[in-house]
C-alpha cells in the first residue's frame, strides 16, 4: 500500500513542478518587464521558459516512468522464468522417479554388469 501512495506522490508532484514553472516563467517575465520597461515581450519570453521547464519536467518523469517500469517487467521475467526451470525440473524429476529411469546425473545401476553398447 505504502508504494502506491509514492507513485501517486511522484505524479502528483509532476503536475505541480509543471504549474509552478508557468508561473513563476510568468511572473518573472512581468516582473523583469516592470524592472526595464520593455512592453510585453518580456512576459512572453518568461512564459515561454516556464512551459520549456514543465514539459522538462514531465518529460523527466515519463522516463522515470519508463525505466521503472522497464526495470519491474526484467524482474518479472526473471522470475517467470525461475518458475518455469523449477516447474520443468520437478516434473522431469517426477517423470524419471516415476518410469524408473536414471537422470543425467545419476548414474545407471546395472548390478555390476558391463553395458553392451560401451566399449570402454
Amino acid at each position: 500500500m505504502q508504494q502506491d501512495w509514492k507513485g501517486i506522490n511522484r505524479y502528483a508532484t509532476v503536475g505541480i513542478e509543471f504549474a509552478l514553472s508557468l508561473l513563476v516563467g510568468l511572473f518573472g517575465g512581468r516582473w523583469l518587464q516592470g524592472k526595464l520597461g520593455t512592453g510585453n515581450w518580456l512576459t512572453f519570453v518568461g512564459f515561454g521558459f516556464g512551459i520549456a521547464a514543465g514539459y522538462r519536467a514531465i518529460y523527466r518523469a515519463v522516463q522515470a516512468a519508463n525505466r521503472e517500469a522497464e526495470r519491474e517487467e526484467a524482474a518479472e521475467q526473471a522470475e517467470r522464468q525461475r518458475y518455469h526451470d523449477e516447474s520443468s525440473r520437478a516434473l522431469t524429476d517426477r517423470n524419471r522417479s516415476a518410469s524408473g529411469t536414471p537422470g543425467a546425473d545419476e548414474p545407471a545401476d546395472n548390478g555390476g554388469e558391463r553395458d553392451p553398447k560401451r566399449l570402454n
